[in-house]
């Protein structure tokens, strides 16, 4: 069975898509394998959801596939996930593409471009908009097989040690942010830094940098960065959403048999489901919080957002005119984004507002 069949199903099924048949557990070959994961235990979401990948295969299996996971530093560093994945130092690796932007900037659109796809979108594009096939071939070129296997929704905008209004106050500006997103303010004169997480609280209060942005209020409470930042920007208008995925050296992944590669597709499906979920419930409670600590929430202003867009779409361009990789999947992903856009504004977002604007 395909992939794109397994995503499907695991979508719609979940957990009850990993029973496997009684003699798979009785007959399978007992295998080891070790994940790296870029992030830290403390933030349960993000490495929590390596760890479900892992219990839903070994149980699917009576245990005979076992997948250890380790977090950065315990076998590679938080950012090195790709080079040990490629090389086979480990088989597998949890991390977000976007990181890999340095050795070719396609590996974005697996994590999330500025001013692109939310969650939902991500999903249809990748297991119907022709995304998977794009990416799965990108990806042969690493030695890496990827799998969707997390989304963290649309995120917050970051932490900052003061306001900023204009363009020009941002000048200067030292920013950890990750991806294209570090590249398109730099066009505006932001200063950026892309930094792990465990390295961001120590950073902000230092005065090392100016202002961070992780993911949204659950992660960012427990990170600590109301402590020593006080305005919180939304939205992250980099990150409508972002894809986090299990990525598999693909020696290590042929070697699998068909049976074991479908138990750990569909729980890489479920990863996803489970991840945006679990943030979706978590992030209200612990915005609220925050703010009844003292953070101070801000809208981006429209102006700076305008500017990014600007930017942004110039780069694009730029990047398209002299990266094949890049312009291939890029076209694909920006029609699908026009087209998705368009769609919105017919049921989902009216909806939205509706229901924001009325009292509850």
């Amino acid at each position: 069975m395909s992939r794109r069949q397994f995503l499907q199903r695991s979508a719609i099924a979940g957990a009850g898509a990993l029973a496997a048949p009684a003699v798979l557990a009785q007959t399978g070959p007992q295998i080891r394998w070790r994940m790296t994961s870029s992030f830290p235990k403390t933030l349960d979401t993000l490495f929590g959801a390596g760890e479900l990948i892992a219990k839903r295969v070994a149980a699917a299996t009576g245990g005979r596939f076992e997948i250890r996971t380790f977090a950065p530093g315990e076998i590679v560093p938080a950012l090195q996930v790709v080079d040990a994945v490629q090389n086979d130092t480990v088989e597998m690796g949890y991390t977000a593409g976007y990181y890999y932007v340095g050795k070719d900037p396609t590996f974005a659109f697996d994590t999330a471009m500025p001013f692109g796809l939310n969650t939902r979108q991500t999903n249809a594009w990748m297991m119907h908009g022709g995304g998977d096939k794009l990416m799965d071939e990108f990806f042969r070129q690493y030695n890496i097989k990827a799998l969707p296997a997390g989304n963290t929704g649309a995120q917050m905008g970051g932490w900052y040690r003061r306001e900023f209004n204009t363009v020009k106050d941002l000048q200067g500006m030292k920013f950890r942010i990750a991806g294209f997103a570090g590249q398109v303010l730099a066009r505006l004169g932001v200063v950026p830094q892309q930094i792990p997480a465990a390295d961001i609280y120590p950073s902000l209060e230092k005065g090392t940098i100016d202002a961070a942005e992780w993911v949204g209020p659950y992660d960012d409470e427990r990170l600590g960065l109301a402590k020593v930042a006080k305005f919180y920007y939304a939205p992250a208008f980099w990150e409508g959403s972002a894809q986090l995925s299990l990525y598999i050296n693909s020696k290590q992944w042929e070697s699998l048999p068909p049976e074991y590669k479908a138990i750990l597709e569909s729980a890489c499906a479920e990863a996803v489901l489970w991840s945006t979920a679990r943030y979706d419930a978590l992030n209200p409670p612990a915005l609220k919080r925050m703010v009844a600590s003292g953070a101070q929430l801000r809208r981006f202003p429209r102006v700076v957002m305008e500017a990014a867009h600007k930017e942004a779409q110039a780069l694009y361009a730029e990047t398209a005119a002299k990266n094949e990789n890049f312009r291939k999947v890029y076209e694909s992903w920006n029609k699908f984004r026009i087209e998705q856009v368009q769609w919105n504004q017919v049921a989902e977002l009216p909806f939205d507002n509706f229901m924001a604007s009325i009292k509850n």
